[in-house]
């Protein structure tokens, strides 16, 4: 069996999507998503089926906030077999941080994220519940962050201390339309095979209402031999994906 891993989501992030962009006051929101893909770090967790997603947060004037976010899922049920059964459909993540300005262009965000996969494994296999530390940075359109697994990572056994680094843009270049970059780097401790780079870009067009659709073309350098599931599909490879989102 090949040692498993998912990897923002944009992405971070698919939680980045529900993250408030400041308030004077406390608020609470939300989003409700139906995307032809769910990639997560370049990687598909839907067997390049669609999903559909949704998350609330809790934003404090202080600048501390708090999440949930979910999403169906098929990337550990499509690696089952007779000889080892999986059992899971769904991922759900909490997530607790605080994020503030230093100046009026540079903004500073930091905390923890849990991913969890409710579900049935067989004995012996390493759960792929996950937990990272992240800190980022934001200057205008562009951001850097660093997420850093303190448990194993997606699966993968003794993997704690692994790594992703990316960067972002999300550059407005005419009224209600943002184009949008990423890359990003994900490392995989003491499996070094498993280890790969992604990368995105796509444009967003903005509605009134909380509505959003993007377009979006992502790749990575994955192995294949690591992120090939039971149908034979790669999960790696080059996609275009579409997302209609609603905020509320």
């Amino acid at each position: 069996m090949p040692r498993l891993v998912t990897t923002f989501r944009v992405g971070a992030f698919a939680a980045s999507s529900i993250l408030l962009a400041g308030s004077a006051c406390a608020a609470t929101s939300g989003t409700l998503a139906l995307t032809s893909d769910y990639l997560f770090r370049g990687l598909s967790q839907t067997n390049q089926e669609p999903a559909l997603q949704g998350g609330i947060e809790y934003a404090h004037d202080s600048g501390v906030y708090a999440g949930l976010w979910g999403s169906n899922v098929s990337w550990l049920s499509d690696y089952s077999s007779a000889s080892l059964p999986i059992s899971n459909s769904v991922e759900l993540d909490g997530y607790v941080g605080w994020r503030g300005n230093v100046s009026e262009t540079v903004k500073l965000d930091g905390g923890v994220y849990t991913y969890y996969y409710p579900g049935d494994y067989p004995g012996g296999f390493v759960r792929p519940y996950t937990t990272e530390v992240y800190f980022g940075a934001s200057f205008g359109p562009a951001s850097i962050k660093y997420s850093h697994a303190v448990t194993n990572l997606f699966g993968f056994a003794d993997s704690d201390g692994s790594g992703y680094l990316e960067a972002n843009l999300n550059y407005e270049f005419s009224a209600g339309w943002v184009l949008n970059g990423h890359a990003g780097r994900q490392r995989v401790k003491r499996t070094s095979a498993a280890s790969y780079t992604d990368w995105k870009l796509g444009v967003t067009r903005n509605f009134d209402g909380g509505w959003s659709l993007a377009a979006a073309y992502a790749d990575t350098d994955a192995e294949r031999a690591v992120y090939t599931n039971a149908f034979g599909n790669f999960l790696g490879r080059a996609t275009g994906t579409l997302t209609l989102t609603k905020a509320f």
